[in-house]
């Protein structure tokens, strides 16, 4: 009989997840398409729930269930089928696409670059009125050669937007105030500055009475492509997005901005300035805030009035979630946003469905994008980020 002591083997290590091999930025690709997947199911639903014809094939469903089915499928088809006309179909429908994608991608990068730097701009609005109203009152008031003027009134433009940015980084820096807060009350504030400028002399065209400026100088205005609403603001945000990329990648300022970002207390250990790069960071988003309040104000609605800003300096913060704080996803969600916008308009004229509904499909393709561990439990395919990469806020690291 053996005296010597048997000893179990040791548990088998439990195995690693297996990574994808793709990196980090492919993953959140296919993250971000399978909630626009995911997105156009849920609007196909609220298409089928509120569409008359559907509703009265329901009534007789147990004797004739293919009717309801065949009523539900045309009225989602009719309806995606208009959208993607009204957005694609045509250059006048893809050139209003663009257009309406131009003060998104700025404001978006706007964001997307606070983000990167550890702070949630939602101040975009704001800072591009302000933008908006030193671009429209060079614009009016001021009567130079051309080109020359066109010049000066986006660097106004930029000028407002860097300072409404401006306060907020060096209140962040100085005296530790939360940027939300800030950019929110800074919001109304220009809001309201907008509404009382547009009762003065100096902003009210002359012989109205309704709050609108006067007319931009045509040599103040971006020139117009293709006979469309399509202006070279246009390819100046492809400029902007190029510059924060190149910013947040081959700059020393963009390094600090990055590394700030991912963790602020270390980069003040290893001697960076926190506060300088908040400051930096504030007043780069806000021009080019304000460059997309130029594109507003010298190019789509040429009259400065108290609705020149719509709703777009909030739609940036969703076009900045979904392009992942990175600029070259943010100019693609900006694209994804304008053609949903264009396209929105042919869908109501065409199908009766409602306009609101394309609001309803970027909250919930943003609902998706922000909670990527429920699109992958619906398709669980879909690999799991690594690193700094799946920070959204970091953007695509990998």
């Amino acid at each position: 009989m053996s005296t010597e002591t048997e000893v179990a083997p040791a548990p088998a290590p439990a195995k690693e997840p297996r990574a994808s091999g793709l990196p980090n930025w492919a993953v959140q690709g296919l993250v971000s398409l399978s909630a626009i997947v995911l997105a156009l199911l849920v609007g196909a639903i609220l298409i089928i729930v509120g569409d008359d014809q559907v509703q009265a094939t329901v009534k007789y469903f147990g004797a004739a269930p293919m009717d309801t089915v065949s009523a539900a499928l045309s009225a989602v088809g009719e309806a995606y089928k208009a959208l993607a006309v009204g957005a694609f179909g045509s250059w006048t429908a893809i050139s209003e696409s663009l257009t309406q994608a131009t003060p998104l991608i700025c404001g978006g990068l706007a964001v997307s670059l606070a983000f990167r730097t550890g702070l949630f701009n939602i101040g975009a609005q704001g800072q591009l009125i302000m933008g908006a109203i030193l671009a429209a009152y060079v614009g009016f008031a001021w009567h130079l050669p051309p080109v020359l003027h066109l010049i000066v009134a986006i660097v106004a433009g930029l000028i407002g937007g860097a300072l409404w940015g401006g306060v907020v980084g060096l209140l962040k820096a100085r005296t530790g105030a939360h940027e939300v807060i800030v950019t929110i009350m800074l919001n109304y504030v220009a809001i309201y500055l907008l509404a009382w400028l547009l009762t003065t002399s100096a902003f009210r065209r002359p012989g109205r009475t309704d709050p609108i400026s006067p007319i931009v100088d045509a040599n103040a205005q971006y020139p117009q492509i293709g006979g469309t609403r399509l202006h070279i603001g246009f390819f100046l945000a492809l400029l902007a997005a190029v510059f924060v990329w190149w910013l947040l990648n081959r700059s020393t300022i963009g390094f600090e901005l990055r590394a700030v970002g991912a963790n602020a207390d270390a980069s003040r250990t290893a001697g960076m300035s926190v506060g300088r790069a908040y400051v930096i960071a504030m007043v780069v988003a806000g021009a080019l805030a304000g460059l997309a309040g130029t594109q507003q104000v010298l190019g789509t609605d040429l009259p400065l009035t108290d609705g020149v800003a719509a709703s777009v300096g909030f739609d940036a913060i969703t076009v900045a979630l979904l392009g992942r704080g990175t600029p070259l996803g943010t100019v693609l969600a900006g694209l994804l946003f304008g053609a949903l916008n264009a396209g929105g308009l042919q869908m109501q004229l065409v199908t009766q469905t409602p306009l609101t509904l394309t609001t309803v499909l970027q909250a919930v393709i943003v609902l998706f994008v922000a909670a990527p561990a429920l699109v992958r439990s619906i398709f669980r395919f879909l690999p799991k980020e690594r690193g700094a990469g799946a920070v959204l806020a970091k953007g695509w690291n990998g």
